[in-house]
């Protein structure tokens, strides 16, 4: 007993002062990384500001003042029109070749007659635009410079959620500017903008009007995104901006050096997302991948054995999240290759070889996304007031004559109907998967859900889309 007493007590003191030495030595590594001060004096010389000029016409107070007779009665009381009065515009840019190439936002030169580009030496430059692709919000620049810093290129696929990220821009038009956060989230689709292909990075950094075409990198330096957004309702960072990732900037730049504009792989369908009741009515174990909800005919989609109704889960072995990734996953590919898809038809998993063909240009992607919630059914149970469909009715709704199915005449704004999304002059095609040609049959296919949702099929003018009705108590 008398020997192990001293034991202890050294043992207590040699544990004391290994835990108090490991608390400084942590303190030295978090107090090492919090200045980026070597990181930024490496990177800010490669993100540039950038200036367009654009000719915008003057606001007209007076639209009767160039009428000969408003003008013999006022006389020389009426103002002067004024001309119009060139509008500058300003974003940042992320030098990405030591010759001269700049990686900016689209909407940052969008209608520039002219666009200045001024290094942090002062220097400056005019710039010729050598591409730009509205779908992705990105666009490439050329000055007459050389030997140029530049900017590494990061694997933004590697990006996890959590992971520090520093923002550079000019925020404001104030000048250079570094803000510092995390990356929140991955794969958002904002659809603020053109909203055609999105998989941005979502960031906490601090980004900015005038950040727009900045520089998103890691704390190696390394260039993981171009700062493109930001969500605010009052217009100033509220700590939720969106920066395109790097693989999508750099294989939309490579194509943009090439050929000076952007070909994307089409399979010639529309698609929506999959909620909880959609997966619910179609039996799928989980709320992932996208619905078909029309193939276009003869297309290769069509051609491959694609069916309205299926829901792809994998394209090429790699799985589809949601429609948005789908969507990516098709455009990233080279129009006239095969994709492999993978669809669940019925329950049952089926694949098909897809030759791709190429997305026109200004085409808005292969997506109709709708509202998709609970629903009800028919006149006062359902919510709805239903017809057959008429030629009239028809050219009122800007649906086809010969168009099958019930046309929605009324919803009863309090009913799960219009919680659903359903409006006045959608046609129902479908419930679960069978074709509804009268009032009769759409309600016993309504109570056959039972309390699952069905699945509705609806076409809405041009448009066709599925989404989930339930009876209701």
């Amino acid at each position: 007993m008398s020997n192990s007493r001293p034991f202890r007590g050294a043992s207590s003191r040699v544990n004391l002062l290994f835990s108090l030495a490991l608390i400084v030595f942590s303190f030295g590594l978090v107090h090492a990384q919090t200045s980026y001060a070597d990181l930024v004096s490496r990177v800010s010389p490669a993100v540039v500001t950038i200036r367009s000029t654009e000719r915008a016409r003057p606001a007209q107070q007076f639209p009767f003042m160039d009428d000969p007779q408003f003008r013999e009665f006022f006389g020389d009381r009426l103002p002067q029109q004024q001309n119009p009065r060139p509008v500058q515009g300003v974003g940042s840019g992320v030098i990405i070749n030591s010759e001269g190439y700049i990686l900016t936002n689209h909407h940052v030169v969008d209608g520039a007659l002219e666009i200045r580009v001024e290094l942090t030496d002062n220097r400056w430059y005019t710039a010729k635009l050598v591409g730009s692709d509205p779908p992705s919000d990105l666009a490439v620049l050329k000055i007459d410079a050389r030997n140029l810093p530049t900017v590494t290129m990061g694997d933004s696929d590697k990006v996890r959620v959590g992971d520090p990220v520093l923002a550079l821009g000019n925020p404001m038009g104030i000048g250079q500017t570094v803000t510092s956060g995390i990356v929140s989230a991955k794969g958002r689709s904002t659809g603020l903008s053109d909203g055609s292909f999105e998989d941005f990075l979502q960031t906490d950094a601090a980004i900015n009007r005038g950040s727009s075409g900045g520089a998103l990198v890691n704390t190696n330096g390394e260039l993981i995104g171009i700062n493109s957004q930001i969500l605010s309702p009052s217009g100033g960072n509220i700590g939720i901006g969106f920066a395109i990732p790097s693989n999508m900037a750099k294989a939309v730049m490579d194509q943009l050096l090439k050929t000076g504009k952007v070909r994307r792989g089409m399979m010639g369908v529309t698609i929506q997302p999959i909620d909880s009741d959609l997966a619910s009515s179609l039996s799928l174990p989980a709320a992932r991948g996208a619905i078909i909800t029309s193939v276009q005919p003869g297309g290769p989609a069509e051609r491959a054995g694609i069916q309205r109704g299926d829901v792809v889960t994998s394209i090429n072995n790699q799985p589809v999240v949601d429609h948005n990734s789908l969507r990516n996953q098709i455009a990233g590919m080279t129009p006239g290759s095969t994709a492999n898809v993978t669809v669940v038809r019925n329950g049952r998993e089926q694949n098909m070889q897809v030759a791709l063909t190429e997305l026109p240009d200004r085409q808005r992607p292969e997506t109709e996304e709708s509202s998709s919630g609970n629903g009800a059914g028919t006149n006062d149970r359902f919510g709805l007031s239903l017809q057959p469909l008429t030629a009239e009715m028809a050219s009122r709704y800007g649906l086809e004559a010969d168009d099958q199915g019930l046309l929605v005449t009324r919803v009863d704004p309090a009913s799960n109907a219009a919680t659903a999304g359903i409006r006045q002059g959608d046609l129902i095609q479908e419930v679960n998967r069978q074709p509804v040609r009268s009032i009769v049959g759409f309600t016993t296919a309504m109570r056959a859900s039972g309390s699952r949702p069905a699945l509705i099929l609806i076409k809405r003018r041009n448009n066709v889309l599925y989404l989930t009705l339930r009876s209701g108590s």
